[in-house]
């Protein structure tokens, strides 16, 4: 995180930085209450502080985990009641995980589906296509 200073804070363009979050992703975020509102210099630009810093790596990571906008408000919920279990934490995380491998199951099957369908195909320029023919029988 070279460049970002403590005692000044974080502007918008260090925290993108060492996140990897895109500048109107940060932005985003406090609209739909994400991330908290920062303090502002008298100039007018964002000053982030360690927490809002944190926390834009907390939404990050959970973001590329595949959590949802309000699973990730949920989560930070839990965190900021104080009142969160790590039971609570991981019951939601399992229910995550086996929404992911049901996402997984169905793209295999996908996979399989558009494997038969193109090796059915001879790729010659003959007018029947039995992969156009297979999209119209639904089946």
């Amino acid at each position: 995180m070279a460049g970002i200073t403590k005692t000044r804070g974080y502007s918008i363009g260090q925290i993108a930085a060492a996140t990897g979050a895109n500048i109107e992703t940060i932005r985003y975020y406090e609209r739909i209450g994400l991330m908290l509102k920062p303090d502002r210099t008298p100039g007018g630009n964002r000053q982030y502080d360690e927490t809002g810093l944190k926390r834009l790596f907390f939404i990050r990571r959970s973001r590329d985990l595949g959590f949802s906008i309000d699973e990730i408000r949920a989560l930070l919920g839990m965190v900021e009641s104080e009142e969160t279990s790590c039971a609570v934490v991981h019951e939601r995380t399992v229910a995550h995980l086996r929404a992911v491998q049901n996402k997984i199951a169905a793209l295999k099957k996908l996979e399989k589906t558009l494997a038969d369908m193109a090796s059915h195909c001879s790729r010659g320029d003959v007018p029947d296509c039995p992969i156009i023919e297979a999209l119209y029988e639904g089946g």
